[in-house]
């Protein structure tokens, strides 16, 4: 479906932009990529390597409705990976979270929305369910933005759609290379926030594939979340350095135990389906009221009452083995 097709990632240089870049040039023919960013310098690195013909590289930043127009314009597909992602940063400057990850997102819909952009899917988090810290807080209100465009667009096309995943192993800011990096400092001791925390883990090619996979489910307005394996970060530790000790510093500010991507207090709108689950939107769309059944066609079924897909209590676990094949 992305063959002859205009499509524009918004934060293009970061680890998912990179991917997706990567992965369409070498499985369809589409017209142009567009890479939307703010850094010239990881624009021009990146500009190093995929330099196919039908790559564009436009500064700009999320926060300026005027450049999204500009940039937007003849786009058919959207992946809004910007964000602003550190949860100690955005605890201690709030407004620059806010400003990006909640305002970036009503102009991008503002700027999809006039220029007729078929699909736009907004990449979220685990922790935009049942938010502690404003990272979350804020990624759960642009999750929110995007459901609610749908009916905005009113009578136009456009669509939007959520995709909602953990712990995304390897990428920047995840705690796989901080951990290598500690390892090549040669420390004695790997920290370690607390002995019981779970996160959900993801690679970046099943991230990008399950994206990928959702542009020609999605409906509009759902939130789909894959069905991915929990690891204890303990566990990581010992796959990483098994003969070295752990020092238990204490949970950062925001910071969970376990983390939720589908929440409780959502099941009554939770579907399941073979790998994945789509949470239906809170409010009444005109164009669609049943998401049990996808735009592929596949069918899913509401879950129990009080379900809650948690890493803590996850089903589904990846041994320390499966682990080092998968960073390998």
């Amino acid at each position: 479906m992305f063959n002859g097709k205009n499509i524009l990632i918004t934060g293009g240089t970061g680890s998912f932009g990179k991917q997706y870049t990567k992965t369409l040039l070498k499985h369809y023919k589409p017209n142009k990529i567009v890479i939307f960013s703010r850094d010239e310098l990881k624009q021009y690195e990146m500009a190093q390597v995929y330099n196919h013909s039908c790559m564009r590289y436009f500064l700009g930043d999320v926060r300026d409705e005027t450049r999204l127009k500009e940039a937007t314009n003849g786009i058919d597909y959207i992946i809004h990976a910007a964000a602003l992602k550190q949860v100690p940063a955005a605890e201690y400057n709030p407004m620059e979270c806010i400003k990006t990850n909640i305002y970036g997102a009503q102009n991008l819909i503002s700027a999809a929305l006039s220029n007729g952009v078929e699909k736009v899917i907004a990449l979220s988090t685990d922790k935009a369910a049942n938010p502690i810290n404003l990272y979350g807080a804020t990624k759960l209100a642009s999750d929110k933005l995007f459901v609610a465009a749908n009916n905005m667009a009113g009578s136009r096309k456009t669509r939007f759609s959520v995709v909602r995943y953990g712990n995304v192993i390897g990428s920047r800011g995840s705690v796989v290379p901080f951990f290598q990096k500690l390892l090549l400092e040669n420390v004695k001791e790997l920290p370690i926030t607390d002995i019981e925390m779970t996160r959900f883990m993801i690679t970046l090619e099943q991230g990008v594939d399950f994206v990928l996979k959702n542009f020609t489910r999605m409906l509009g307005g759902e939130t789909f979340v894959p069905k991915i394996p929990s690891m204890k970060i303990t566990d990581v530790a010992l796959a990483l350095a098994p003969n070295l000790p752990h020092k238990i510093i204490g949970i950062r500010p925001g910071e969970k135990i376990h983390e939720v991507m589908c929440p409780k207090d959502d099941s009554h709108i939770t579907y399941e389906f073979s790998d994945y689950y789509v949470i239906a939107p809170t409010i009444q769309f005109n164009f669609i009221t049943d998401f049990s059944k996808n735009a592929l066609g596949e069918c899913g079924g509401l879950v129990t009452r009080g379900f809650e897909y948690n890493s803590g209590t996850n089903t589904q676990w990846l041994s320390k083995e499966e682990f080092l094949g998968l960073i390998k």
